[in-house]
């Protein structure tokens, strides 16, 4: 009998992964749910915002493997996760229950969880994401902003240079790790003004250089306070600025009627009212 796959067969039955969000508040975001697979795990992966929070978690299993250390400056980062989802996968391919925390939302701006996930399904096994409280949500609650009154882009600075992108002034716009705007590499944990500057040049074309940018960090521990600077346009490049800042644009300028869409729909609400009187 060919016990190997006997083995395989059985691994990929007991082998299970489950990548969580430990929100961004130590210990205020965890959810119950997210809990529960840190706590039912075998081992427990992570890749968390800082020592303290990897200290806290040790508090919820007896074996969590930083994930922090692979990272290197001149190394790039696509490596890095590449190695993450190896770690990761090697475990449950071993039948153990993995769990992967991650600071934030699992899913948001972070690679090797979609990617784990991809592969262990692939591979039959059963894999799941439970998502946590992010840095987008944070923000909307510090900053007093509701995303579905003036509507609300996100990008990766970078991608705005990267990339052909349209900007609507008209509503909000999230710029999220313009620490590192305009790097190629992945290899390095900051870029410097000039690069903001390019980043500025871009928006110039969409916003006056003197409109007001909010540059804001959220709490991470629960004596911390968000951390919220306004700043005109053109000084974004001349103020220190570390990875972990997101950038917001509020609207430089009104919501415009659309008339024709107007008309169209006004024509729509008279033939069904019409038709309903026929009805009646």
């Amino acid at each position: 009998m060919d016990t190997s796959a006997l083995t395989h067969s059985n691994n990929t039955c007991r082998g299970s992964l489950a990548c969580v969000g430990m929100g961004m508040t130590l210990g205020s975001h965890l959810t119950p749910l997210a809990r529960s697979h840190i706590e039912r795990a075998d081992v427990v992966f992570a890749a968390l915002s800082d020592g303290i929070v990897e200290k806290w978690l040790q508090r919820l299993h007896p074996d969590v493997r930083s994930l922090q250390p692979y990272y290197q400056e001149g190394k790039s980062r696509l490596k890095t996760y590449r190695e993450w989802v190896a770690l990761i996968m090697a475990e449950v391919r071993a039948g153990k229950r993995v769990c992967g925390v991650f600071y934030g939302h699992p899913g948001i701006f972070a690679w090797s969880p979609h990617k784990a996930i991809e592969m262990a399904r692939a591979e039959g096994y059963e894999a799941h994401m439970e998502p946590g409280i992010s840095a987008e949500d944070c923000l909307y609650a510090d900053l007093g902003i509701d995303p579905g009154r003036f509507g609300c882009q996100h990008f990766e600075a970078s991608q705005l240079l990267f990339y052909e992108r349209r900007i609507d002034p008209a509503g909000y716009l999230v710029l999220w790790q313009v620490g590192l705007v305009g790097d190629w590499s992945l290899a390095r944990f900051q870029t410097g003004p000039a690069y903001r500057q390019v980043l500025v040049d871009r928006l110039s074309q969409d916003y006056p250089l003197d409109h007001e940018v909010i540059v804001y960090r959220g709490a991470t521990l629960p004596i911390e306070k968000p951390r919220v600077r306004r700043v005109a346009l053109c000084d974004l490049p001349n103020i220190p600025l570390t990875v972990e800042e997101t950038v917001v644009l509020p609207p430089a300028e009104p919501l415009r009627l659309n008339l024709a869409m107007r008309e169209r729909l006004d024509a729509l609400d008279a033939l069904e009212k019409a038709g309903k009187e026929v009805q009646a």
